[in-house]
């Protein structure tokens, strides 16, 4: 097998993805912590703080932590509200449940296994998912754009995903996502080869085509192993 590492993508991917109302999320979050008409003014502009930095990440591939949606928003942010922000999006980051025989199976082979993640949030809350779902220990490097300059696709994210899992080859890597442009186009713009697991909500991209689809993870395997 012509494979060293399998590296994926999250949300959507690791994480099945389903449609969320995030601003009312963060209006939930907010009437905890707020008097009732702070609430909403606060849940708003974090809101509008949040989407304007994912606009600019998909403009100019760079990254943004949390800490920057609150200073955005100008609302103060406290241990407590962060905290009944990760109890919130709880239900809608499960792992895959086939997850965890895949990445046991690849590991078996000797494949190496990463994560590379767009994301705000930082390292702490995605390993406690992946503690929580029994995945933890089988990947052996992650990286997520909240701890580097830049978001994918830009080159330098796959770059870092490869350093994190220990490979140097981009050839002999696989990145599996979920987005066209971000994921398939990407990685292939750094030498990987890209797997795509479709879904309709995310936005195409024509100049993006994948070297395999799949409907789930349990179909990924025998795509590995093909190459």
């Amino acid at each position: 097998m012509a494979v060293d590492a399998v590296i994926f993508d999250w949300g959507g991917t690791l994480t099945p993805w389903h449609s969320i109302n995030v601003e009312q999320l963060w209006s939930t979050v907010c009437e905890l912590h707020f008097p009732a008409e702070e609430a909403v003014a606060h849940a708003a502009a974090l809101h509008a703080a949040e989407q304007e930095l994912w606009r600019t990440g998909a403009a100019e591939h760079r990254s943004a932590m949390m800490s920057q949606v609150f200073e955005l928003a100008a609302v103060p942010s406290t241990e407590a509200l962060l905290t009944s922000y990760q109890q919130a999006w709880e239900p809608h980051t499960f792992t895959d449940p086939e997850a965890l025989a895949l990445l046991t199976s690849l590991r078996d082979e000797g494949v190496r296994i990463g994560v590379l993640s767009n994301t705000m949030w930082p390292r702490a809350w995605h390993e406690e998912v992946f503690r929580r779902d029994g995945v933890l220990h089988l990947i052996d490097g992650s990286v997520y754009s909240s701890e580097i300059a830049w978001t994918k696709p830009h080159r330098e994210a796959f770059g870092a995903a490869m350093a994190a899992v220990g490979v140097t080859d981009p050839g002999r890597c696989v990145f599996v996502g979920d987005r066209p442009y971000d994921d398939i186009h990407g990685a292939q713009a750094a030498g990987m080869r890209a797997v795509l697991i479709p879904n309709s909500d995310v936005p195409p991209f024509d100049d993006a085509v994948p070297d395999a689809i799949v409907s789930s993870l349990a179909d990924l395997h025998p795509v590995i192993r093909s190459w």
